[in-house]
């Protein structure tokens, strides 16, 4: 095994470890922050560890549909997340779940999601977008590196267990729309073959990987520098289809809205076949900072 795959091998492991909570009592939870720099918990491992806690009070036949996401404080990665799940709802069909994250004693995040059974109905989906495959885009250090921009520590870090590959970006939009978009491949490194709930655990922290950047495309600032300070607000998600993250997912995100210093942006995740698994919302500050 070669130094490469070892590291991918020892990094999916970690981030399953990492979001797999520890149980301290009925509907009460620990999990650790992250090993990672600098002092802000990554927001999609927050959100990931929510609906982790969320789930284990839901039974396996109610798969996750959708979560809706607040960040409040900036999570400090030096301590332990404790997460309260409270009951909201357990209906015929639907089961509601809300979940805060505290540390300190004070909350970090509120969500709240939603759980339904299997039941057949009318179907429709979108269909992907006539994009390069992942064969013929380019791996993330790569194209940063083109652009100048050396990828941080605490990103490369979080992308280990994952092969990402990055398409084309659009900062102006397609003629005629004047949204800017881009997209990218991702999969796990490394098979984890998890569980349904896992997967959808692991797809929510994927999910927050650069949707808040598409909102700074068409601008003169670029993230992780001192000229715009970024920080996500909210965050949502819906649950398709079940998700492989085995295998290649494409994620597409456009931002039709930005002001007052906030920036919108919307995804959709497909699988290789073309089916629509999920779909992803987010508002985040992005306020342009002087010299």
């Amino acid at each position: 095994m070669d130094a490469e795959t070892d590291r991918a091998s020892v990094a999916v492991a970690e981030l399953r470890e990492l979001l797999c909570i520890e149980k301290l009592d009925t509907d009460l939870y620990r999990a650790c922050a992250t090993s990672t720099r600098p002092g802000r918990v990554f927001g999609g491992q927050v959100i990931a560890q929510a609906l982790r806690a969320a789930a284990h009070s839901v039974d396996d036949t109610r798969p996750a549909h959708s979560l809706h996401a607040y960040f409040l404080r900036a999570g400090d990665v030096t301590r332990p997340i404790i997460y309260q799940t409270l009951r909201d709802f357990d209906g015929g069909s639907f089961t509601n779940r809300r979940v805060v994250a505290m540390q300190d004693g004070r909350p970090i995040l509120n969500l709240a999601c939603s759980f339904h059974i299997a039941e057949a109905g009318f179907e429709h989906a979108s269909s992907p977008p006539d994009v390069a495959g992942p064969d013929e885009c380019p791996d993330m250090a790569s194209v940063l590196a083109a652009s100048g921009q050396a990828m941080p520590p605490f990103l490369a870090r979080k992308l280990d267990a994952f092969d990402v590959r990055v398409g084309r970006a659009s900062p102006r939009g397609k003629a005629g729309t004047h949204t800017p978009s881009q997209y990218f491949w991702f999969k796990l490194a490394r098979p984890m073959q998890a569980d349904p709930a896992l997967q959808r655990v692991v797809l929510a922290y994927a999910s927050d990987f650069s949707l808040l950047r598409t909102t700074a495309l068409p601008h003169p600032a670029t993230f992780f520098t001192p000229q715009l300070q970024a920080a996500s607000l909210d965050h949502a998600m819906w649950f398709h289809a079940e998700p492989d993250l085995d295998d290649w997912l494409l994620y597409t995100m456009d931002s039709p809205w930005a002001g007052h210093a906030r920036g919108f942006a919307r995804g959709a995740l497909f699988d290789r076949s073309g089916r629509l698994v999920a779909s992803a919302a987010q508002e985040g500050m992005i306020r342009p900072v002087d010299a």
